[in-house]
């Protein structure tokens, strides 16, 4: 009898010390927060407010024919400052971008060749018709060319922004119509991501010639030849709201 009581007490303890051990490995449920995940989009499109020009001006001769009466390319950049000025346009909208030049030659039998220096800058204008005023007032002969290197807008950043907010609402404005449809609604942002970043600076389109090369005088300057399209910015972003 004593052997069985104390079989059934070692027993007894044996369970009380598992009891706790198996107890403690199985998980409490926990509530999953419910989520929604969207993506905003928006864009924004503006004229360019800064026009980067590439202007080439290049050595020549008057009397082309005896290679006599050289135009010194001083002489030309001389012109290129002055009008700039008289434009009202800053000093440091103007700036040497590239020297160049190349040998003429008309005669290999009896003439030498002569060297005739090029030269190219950068002028910034706000505005086409700018550069047409200034480029009447440069001897036509020495400019070479003319062609806009870029476009930009002088409050870019300040519209980048705009449109990444107004893509995040967008988002918003999403996942609360999503969420309206099935009897839901949108809890707190818990995440945001900045998918992309793009924006889109267009090359300018020449519909002819640059008559600019053949203005004599300021008032002889038509309308500009030149048509742009704006810069468009564009950006994602994606969101993640709570489910109430």
């Amino acid at each position: 009898m004593n052997q069985r009581i104390v079989f059934a007490t070692a027993l007894l303890a044996g369970l009380s010390a598992l009891l706790p051990a198996s107890a403690q490995t199985t998980p409490m449920p926990s509530k999953e927060t419910r989520r929604i995940e969207v993506t905003g989009f928006s864009e924004m499109e503006v004229m360019p407010d800064e026009l980067y020009f590439t202007v080439s001006l290049r050595e020549y001769f008057k009397d082309e024919k005896n290679q006599k009466d050289k135009v010194l390319i001083s002489t030309l950049e001389k012109q290129l400052v002055q009008a700039v000025a008289e434009a009202g346009l800053p000093k440091e909208n103007l700036s040497v971008s590239g020297v160049g030049g190349y040998q003429q030659q008309w005669d290999k039998n009896k003439k030498p060749a002569t060297f005739l220096e090029s030269k190219q800058y950068q002028l910034k204008v706000e505005r086409a018709d700018k550069l047409d005023g200034v480029l009447s007032k440069v001897d036509s002969r020495g400019i070479q060319y003319a062609n806009m290197s870029r476009a930009d807008h002088s409050r870019k950043e300040e519209f980048k922004n705009q449109v990444k907010v107004e893509a995040l609402k967008n988002a918003k404005e999403k996942a609360a119509f999503l969420l309206n449809a099935i009897g839901e609604k949108a809890g707190p942002v818990l995440e945001i991501r900045e998918l992309e970043e793009g924006a889109s600076y267009p090359q300018p389109m020449y519909k002819s010639n640059m008559r600019m090369m053949a203005m004599e005088s300021a008032d002889a300057v038509p309308d500009s030849d030149l048509d742009y399209q704006k810069i468009k910015l564009s950006y994602r972003m994606q969101a993640v709201f709570e489910i109430k």
